[in-house]
């Protein structure tokens, strides 16, 4: 770790894998090692997306061949129920190499949106069970 107590890149990094990993670990067609070609067919940021929203959509019915689905799926119910703006293009993920900088700058916020409305949403039912 860094003197600053900030977590180097590479701890973030690690990090990031570990928390998309435990989200994901109970989706069978999704196995996260790293940012590139494991989110390449878009199911991976739906398993995540999934995770915190499951009836926004059928995950069940995702099929890896359907590429720009997958991804437009996700990163509009990302933007829809936890505000977080896509800052990735599936036409550019589809047709152009994953970056693994943008894709981990995309987890990363999506992580932290993700936190924010589970915050939120606990707070919720706190309130209304006072």
């Amino acid at each position: 770790m860094t003197s600053n107590l900030r977590p180097s890149y590479r701890e973030a990094q690690e990090r990031l894998l570990k928390w998309c990993q435990n989200i994901t670990r109970n989706y069978e067609s999704v196995k996260i090692r790293n940012f590139t070609s494991d989110f390449a067919d878009g199911l991976a940021f739906c398993a995540i997306i999934h995770h915190y929203f499951p009836d926004a959509f059928d995950f069940n019915t995702l099929n890896s061949d359907n590429k720009q689905m997958n991804f437009d799926l996700a990163f509009r119910i990302a933007e829809e129920k936890a505000e977080v703006y896509p800052l990735l293009d599936s036409n550019d993920l589809i047709h152009g190499q994953l970056d693994k900088k943008c894709v981990f700058t995309y987890l990363l916020t999506l992580y932290h949106g993700l936190k924010n409305q589970e915050t939120i949403m606990q707070k919720t039912c706190e309130k209304r069970n006072m």
